[in-house]
């Protein structure tokens, strides 16, 4: 099929972004890699007004490494965090996660910021926000906020970005060489959406954070999960049994791959694979 009918613009600043999008009249939805958008507009599944293409914005692209922190533009595509020096040093948890984001191709395209955007259940990224405990800068004509990874996912392609609102950057905790960390999923085909999969990253004080996707309508925390497993150096069969237990607290959501029940049966395997997997 083809995209229905729309305008097209090509800002070259964050301002002239923002200018479209305080519009209301022009519609507007933007363009990033365009590897979810495009192919949902083909199907008719989006038809916005005004596309707006913010691959011409220069502020949205790098990666920078701070103090304490990583900040990362939203523009940067996967292949650029698979290359990025600073990404293997400070953030190894992207490292093991990005081999599994979809195919090559769709990574040479595909960008942070527009996968952090979509919100899509089945996608890895957001999981790796929650399990760091990153932020999300967001920019509107009223100014720049943070919003932390834990309130900005609301549920199936629905976010905490207003629709005046852009995505500006991505800014992520460095990592120590006391954290550990974990991740599992499990796909029909290598690249294909997870039926389940979770990120775990564990503090020098043995406190841990556990995100899973793919089981819910949005990336979620396990915070019951969570409790049983703080404090651990290590995680006996004992330990992981009760861990898989408390995933009951999870309303998971079935779809096309499988139903709630074997959607709870996986994220159990997958988290005890990332658990055995710590490093």
């Amino acid at each position: 099929m083809k995209a229905p009918d729309f305008s097209y613009e090509k800002p070259t600043s964050i301002s002239d972004v923002l200018a479209l999008l305080a519009n209301d009249e022009l519609d507007c939805q933007l363009l990033a890699g365009g590897q979810s958008l495009m192919p949902m507009m083909n199907f008719r599944m989006a038809n916005p007004g005004t596309l707006v293409d913010i691959s011409g914005v220069s502020e949205l692209a790098g990666i920078t490494e701070c103090t304490d922190t990583i900040e990362i533009g939203a523009m940067v595509r996967y292949c650029e965090l698979e290359q990025s020096t600073i990404i293997k040093t400070h953030c190894p948890l992207i490292n093991l996660v990005l081999p599994y984001v979809a195919h090559a191709a769709i990574r040479n395209r595909g960008t942070i910021g527009g996968s952090i955007g979509l919100s899509d259940p089945a996608a890895e990224l957001p999981a790796v926000l929650l399990a760091l405990d990153g932020s999300i800068e967001v920019t509107s004509g009223d100014g720049v906020r943070l919003e932390p990874a834990s309130s900005f996912f609301k549920g199936v392609y629905e976010t905490a970005c207003e629709p005046d609102e852009l995505i500006t950057k991505i800014i992520l905790p460095k990592a120590h060489s006391q954290q550990k960390f974990g991740f599992h999923e499990v796909a029909r085909r290598h690249g294909d959406y997870a039926m389940a999969g979770v990120c775990i990253a564990q503090d020098s004080d043995l406190s841990i954070r556990v995100a899973f996707f793919g089981v819910a309508d949005k990336a979620i925390r396990a915070t019951n999960v969570e409790k049983l497993l703080s404090g651990s150096a290590s995680f006996s069969q004992d330990v992981i049994m009760d861990a898989q237990n408390a995933t009951s607290e999870i309303e998971f959501e079935g779809d096309m791959n499988a139903s709630p029940e074997a959607k709870q049966h996986i994220a159990n395997v997958v988290l005890e694979r990332a658990l055995k997997g710590m490093k």
